[in-house]
């Protein structure tokens, strides 16, 4: 194989080093890629600049999949930070990371119809970086579905949805590009799979949710890796929604 490990160990060193958290400003709490998991880079074959046809009951169209997903994310407002959240129950209950949340402070969300609303953290799992918050239940905010378990596939389209950079409301489109992805997470730094995903993910995003083709959660979006400081370059990961959802429900059976 013509230059057999130089090029990967300089590659794995940067994403162990500079991978970061999505939130806005900050760099503690998130998740940072594991070099020693990461596979070795084969030769790619042609790039594929169309989307892929509807495949089973997953449709190829994106627009329906923002229609539904829009009204249930808000932008979640911590002093001069933040990150995003959704909605999962008409109890007003919202997931976002926990790191959004863990400097403390007055927290409120605002959603698509551009209204603050204070909200409660109801607690925090700092082990799994989830978080979650409730707000008085309004009709504007509609609880997004949740994907089943195992249902995700690799090569699938997703959005990623959130405001980045305080952007409200942006989606950002691209597929499944991994599952089971080791990472580091949370406090603990223990080693949890992650859905990595090639949709552009920015600071402000944390805390939303990456959403498939039908518009249901299949992940929470956490952080993305960069090369010496340099941005988006196309890795970023998610919490997938069966581990998000077993610490949301630990945390409100438990009331934090």
């Amino acid at each position: 194989m013509a230059g057999p490990v130089r090029w990967p160990r300089l590659l794995l060193a940067g994403l162990a080093v500079v991978a970061v958290s999505a939130t806005s400003g900050a760099l503690a709490g998130g998740w940072v890629a594991d070099d020693e998991a990461a596979p070795t880079p084969t030769p790619e074959g042609p790039v594929q600049t169309t989307p892929p046809p509807a495949t089973g009951n997953v449709p190829s169209d994106l627009v329906a999949a923002a229609a539904t997903a829009l009204p249930g994310v808000v932008s979640v407002r911590v002093g001069n930070s933040g990150g995003s959240g959704f909605v999962i129950d008409n109890q007003g209950h919202i997931i976002t990371n926990n790191h959004v949340v863990a400097g403390g402070g007055d927290v409120s969300v605002v959603g698509q119809d551009g209204r603050r609303l204070p909200a409660q953290v109801v607690g925090r799992d700092p082990s799994s970086d989830i978080a979650v918050l409730q707000v008085t239940p309004s009709s504007a905010l509609r609880p997004l579905a949740l994907a089943q378990p195992g249902t995700t596939k690799v090569g699938e389209p997703v959005l990623a949805v959130g405001s980045p950079l305080g952007l409200s409301g942006t989606v950002t489109a691209g597929i499944v590009s991994a599952l089971d992805r080791q990472v580091r997470l949370g406090d603990t730094g223990a080693r949890r799979d992650a859905i990595q995903t090639d949709a552009s993910i920015n600071p402000g995003n944390s805390g939303g949710p990456l959403v498939n083709a039908r518009g249901e959660v299949i992940g929470v979006n956490t952080a993305i890796a960069t090369l010496d400081g340099s941005g988006n370059i196309g890795i970023g990961f998610a919490i997938p929604i069966e581990q998000a959802q077993q610490a949301a429900e630990r945390i409100i059976g438990s009331g934090g």
